[in-house]
């Protein structure tokens, strides 16, 4: 088990506000809007649900309750929500909420190695729509693959994973010999980029692949996670802003 908890930021020229900036914003909304995950009308409400996107049509049912077998407990299956907006929308609202306080945390720490760096070469602007883009693709991809495997489309979605994963398709190509620090059981280590991000994302399709096959049940859209990655990979370029070379002026000799 591998985590990255750092990377090389010395040559970083900017302030990276747009990546601050979403940052609190999943945060806020998590802890205000979402109550700190305990209201699951708000988020039932402004996830993506692959079967709204792919008929563009609101989508409402009611809350099941269900009782363990074993235990004996009843536990309540919430319903999906009216969506007060366009349910296409839903592809930005569900990218900035999540499940739990772990899912948050481990999404905004990889934004906050990663994202920094791309703001960096891109600049504000182009950062901003780049992120949003890579969030929508990434949720685009999800809804794709439920519906090709056949799995339920009823079942919603959200979290930053697939924007983020954007973000680190277009690291691993601008900065590939970057060194990044991995966590790994009790050692730290630094490895360039291309490594650690390359096993992230050979974890993804092999999970991806464990979903085909049905041996998959812990509920993460690995298909947001790989869409959203390729989406940086094909993007980053265009988004990345040229270069300024700096002249060197050299002094004129005094005669």
């Amino acid at each position: 088990m591998f985590f990255p908890i750092g990377d090389d930021n010395s040559d970083r020229r900017t302030t990276p506000y747009i990546n601050y900036l979403f940052i609190a914003i999943n945060v806020l909304v998590f802890i205000f809007l979402q109550k700190m995950g305990t209201d699951w009308r708000f988020t039932y409400a402004y996830a993506t649900v692959p079967a709204e996107i792919l008929t563009g049509h609101d989508v409402v049912s009611h809350s099941k309750v269900l009782t363990d077998v074993v235990t004996g407990e009843r536990i309540q299956i919430p319903g999906l929500q009216v969506t007060p907006i366009n349910v296409y929308l839903t592809l930005f609202t569900s990218m900035f909420m999540h499940g739990g306080w772990a899912h948050l945390f481990g999404n905004m720490l990889f934004l906050l190695i990663f994202g920094d760096n791309i703001e960096d070469a891109m600049g504000h602007r182009r950062y901003f729509t780049f992120y949003l883009l890579c969030g929508v693709l990434a949720g685009l991809s999800h809804v794709l693959f439920t519906a090709y495997t056949a799995q339920s489309v009823f079942l919603p979605s959200l979290g930053a994973s697939g924007a983020i994963s954007g973000v680190m398709g277009g690291y691993i190509l601008l900065f590939p010999a970057r060194r990044v620090k991995l966590w790994i059981f009790f050692f730290i280590v630094a490895v360039p980029a291309v490594i650690a991000v390359g096993l992230w994302f050979v974890f993804q399709v092999l999970s991806g692949l464990g979903m085909l096959g049905g041996d998959d049940a812990s509920g993460v859209a690995y298909a947001a996670h790989i869409g959203g990655f390729i989406a940086g990979l094909l993007l980053v370029k265009a988004f990345d802003k040229p270069r300024q070379v700096e002249l060197i002026k050299k002094e004129k000799p005094r005669w």
